[in-house]
């Protein structure tokens, strides 16, 4: 009887369990450090922030018109990524083709690309003298960079990545027999994409969309050297952080702290799906 409650024992799963004991000194110190290496410049926003002035300086027209510019462009660049990325990504996920990891490689590029090289790059594609650039002024005489819609473009550039990992990983995840079962119903892959995929895969999408408006609000490198640095027509957040820090330290820590307030509540909000829970 004994040896048969061991066996059963062996034989069923172990519950989950925190180690327990005391922590290493070895593991604990440069944990704390690194902890604190993070910490500690938030932190120091944070105390030197001009908490007394704070309401006044966030209605001064310069702050508000970098906001303002910097939530439309956001919002615009990431229905970009939407519309663009998410067949992309159920291409990635759906489809068997030659070339298939080759084109996942280059989706994921500007992740690790840095945003000045990306502005560059936009600039050899889309400026006036550009491979579709230069037609585009020729033909139709519009003109891309340093314009608002150059600042969508930028952001949408370095933003997508996001959206389409994001979305590609709710795919595979996603059962696919219900796609199956519903081209036995009839259904065409067009509509069964429509009913079927897109529900299921729709909170992968929201979380995508929301990393996705993110990384394009903070767009920096690839927006000044693509769209340039003109106050209310391409100034967002970040370049007004940038040109405040040179002449009015106060007004830069004001607008870091509403970046940083967004940054918080975003990873607040997709805790339970990106950092797992405690």
């Amino acid at each position: 009887m004994t040896q048969t409650r061991t066996a059963a024992e062996a034989a069923s799963p172990l519950p989950r369990r925190r180690v327990r004991g005391r922590i290493p000194i070895g593991l604990l110190l440069p944990a704390g450090l690194g902890l604190a290496f993070l910490v500690l410049p938030l932190a120091g926003l944070l105390i030197r922030a001009p908490w007394a002035t704070l309401p006044q300086r966030l209605t001064e027209p310069g702050i508000l018109t970098a906001l303002r510019l910097s939530l439309v462009t956001a919002t615009l660049a990431t229905v970009v990524c939407v519309l663009l990325g998410v067949p992309l990504a159920w291409l990635l996920a759906r489809v068997e083709f030659r070339g298939r990891r080759v084109v996942r490689a280059l989706v994921t590029v500007p992740l690790v690309l840095p945003p000045v090289v990306g502005g560059v790059a936009l600039l050899l594609v889309f400026g006036r003298r550009g491979l579709i650039g230069s037609w585009l002024d020729s033909t139709f005489g519009i003109t891309l960079p340093f314009t608002t819609t150059g600042v969508v473009i930028a952001e949408a550039f370095v933003a997508m990545p996001f959206l389409v990992i994001a979305v590609e990983g709710a795919l595979r995840g996603a059962d696919s027999r219900y796609e199956e079962a519903a081209a036995t119903l009839g259904a065409n892959r067009w509509a069964a994409f429509r009913h079927v995929t897109l529900p299921l895969v729709a909170p992968g999408i929201a979380a995508g969309a929301v990393l996705c408006w993110a990384r394009a609000l903070g767009e920096f490198g690839a927006t000044i050297t693509f769209a340039g640095n003109f106050p209310g027509r391409t100034q967002t957040m970040p370049l007004a952080v940038y040109l405040a820090l040179e002449t009015d330290l106060e007004s830069a820590i004001v607008l870091s702290l509403i970046l940083l307030t967004v940054s918080v509540a975003i990873l607040a909000s997709l805790r339970d799906k990106w950092i797992g829970s405690p």
